[in-house]
């Protein structure tokens, strides 16, 4: 993630990024945001989907929320609120996350996951008599980290490996969920993080613009709409969690409640990564650290039971 000298950027529990600038005044629709209307929004993106703005943010709003606003003929952020309160429309609220958010992910980003979970990870699945893992890329926009959890699966069943998976990616937007389905990127996309021998190997082309990624890849990878607040029973059970660059931009409450969350929904012995610049909280006592070469994976303690 870039910033310039006056930007300020954050992340949602979609795992989507948040980029303005820091103006102390700004409009949305025909009149300026009120300082206690600001507040009351900061407070409903909290609660509805774990997004933390910052003091003086007026301007994210404002840019965000400005072509929303003229399409619902809304004329500031104080009526957006109560039609959102009174309406309890669940369409006009996943309009308003999604006006908030900009996708922001790549391919194997940061390389080294990827090889701890080829190197380490999934040889220690299989030494325990595992045939299929089960893994979770939370957060995961528009599928780039899903699908490269299945090319590294399918390099290390390519090199005589029996262990297959099904990954489930899971994104707050509805947006972002429908674009990782369509498997369908760009090729300003794909050149993100992936070789050209990658590329060559496991995308076929749609066109003169577009690439689609590889049938065996897309079998074993499925999307669904899910906010990480929410319970993650429907989810099911895990071996391992992908949940990286995302938890760092949650208040410290909301970050434990999902750590400890997410412990109950691994297996015994199953495994979480999370970002390079991200750690687990002192106060959660559910993982155990394990050193690997880069980088460092949380165990789920044995002690654990799930709950």
């Amino acid at each position: 993630m870039h910033a310039c000298a006056m930007a300020c950027c954050s992340v949602s529990a979609s795992g989507t990024v948040y980029s303005a600038f820091s103006w102390r005044r700004a409009t949305v629709g025909s009149r300026a945001i009120k300082p206690e209307h600001y507040e009351r929004f900061r407070e409903f993106l909290e609660t509805s989907c774990g997004i933390v703005l910052g003091d003086n943010k007026q301007y994210l709003v404002s840019s965000r929320l400005n072509q929303l606003m003229q399409a619902h003929k809304l004329e500031d952020v104080g009526e957006l609120l109560t039609r959102l309160q009174v309406s309890r429309s669940s369409s006009l609220r996943a309009e308003v996350i999604d006006a908030m958010t900009t996708n922001e992910t790549q391919w194997f980003r940061d390389v080294y996951p990827f090889a701890v979970l080829t190197g380490q990870l999934l040889p220690e699945f299989e030494a325990r008599g595992q045939r299929n893992v089960r893994i979770w890329s939370a957060g995961c926009s528009s599928g780039q980290e899903p699908y490269s959890l299945s090319i590294a699966l399918q390099e290390y069943r390519n090199s005589g490996k029996n262990l297959d998976a099904q990954i489930m990616g899971t994104d707050i937007s509805p947006q972002m969920v429908a674009r990782a389905r369509s498997g369908e990127y760009y090729v300003n996309e794909i050149r993100r993080g992936l070789t050209g021998e990658r590329h060559a190997r496991f995308f076929e082309p749609v066109n003169e613009t577009t690439w689609r990624v590889r049938p065996e890849l897309a079998r074993r990878v499925s999307f669904r709409q899910h906010n990480l607040l929410e319970s993650f029973a429907p989810l099911g059970t895990f071996d391992l969690i992908f949940c990286r660059n995302v938890l760092i931009y949650f208040s410290l409450s909301s970050r434990e409640d999902i750590i400890r969350r997410m412990a109950r929904a691994l297996s015994p012995g199953g495994y979480l990564v999370v970002g390079a610049s991200e750690s687990l909280s002192r106060n959660v006592d559910d993982f155990e650290m394990v050193r690997c070469h880069p980088g460092v994976v949380y165990r789920r303690r044995d002690s654990h039971r799930t709950r």
